[in-house]
């Protein structure tokens, strides 16, 4: 059986994590997620961004390096909540632009992620996941993590455009994007199927529309 390695992309509160889990466990692929509750710079990041911005993205780049060579190694599929390429070319790009890192950092950290990435596997397929900004707030609201309380519509706007420019340049796998505001794979089941077999047609080479 053919091995294949899936990452996940998308804005804030899109669905990342719940798809990451489904489709790991409906498939009985390696899955990798972002790390939230065990990040030790997560929550100082929210209440001070200039201060521990720069300290925040070295950690996810590093993070990210570790799940990508682990699942390298497992002989499963795998499949990763979020892109190492998101953490240089949305999150790292906002922090820049916004003033929270400095044009000195910012390029520090580039030459980094341009060395780590040069390491590690590319992915076969890139899923991105989308939904409208007030469809975000309302579930970023909804499971309430006190560290994204600051999270503000014009930030998920930033985060949309850097997306949207992002992915009209990326060549390293095929896509498939997936609008997440009408469709709920977590409780229906048929949405869950639709999905899995979208993924399955474009990792066999198959068009897929996107929906």
């Amino acid at each position: 059986m053919t091995k294949h390695l899936v990452v996940v992309a998308g804005n804030i509160g899109v669905g990342k994590t719940s798809l990451t889990e489904r489709i790991g466990a409906r498939l009985g692929w390696w899955t990798g997620f972002e790390s939230v509750a065990d990040n030790p710079y997560l929550a100082d990041f929210y209440s001070d961004m200039r201060a521990w911005a720069f300290h925040l993205q070295i950690f996810f780049l590093g993070h990210r390096a570790e799940q990508y060579l682990e699942a390298a190694r497992d002989p499963r599929s795998a499949i990763l909540d979020r892109s190492i390429y998101e953490d240089c070319y949305i999150f790292a790009r906002a922090l820049h632009h916004m003033g929270d890192v400095s044009e000195r950092d910012y390029l520090a950290y580039r030459r980094l992620f341009d060395l780590v990435v040069s390491s590690t596997p590319r992915p076969n397929l890139l899923i991105y996941l989308k939904a409208p900004v007030q469809v975000l707030m309302d579930r970023i609201r909804r499971r309430a993590r006190n560290m994204e309380t600051g999270i503000t519509p014009e930030y998920l706007t930033l985060l949309d455009s850097f997306y949207d420019e992002w992915l009209r340049a990326f060549d390293l796998c095929p896509v498939l994007t997936i609008r997440t505001d009408d469709l709920d794979y977590v409780h229906q089941q048929k949405h869950l199927d639709t999905v899995v077999e979208r993924i399955q047609d474009k990792l066999a080479g198959k068009e897929v529309m996107e929906f």
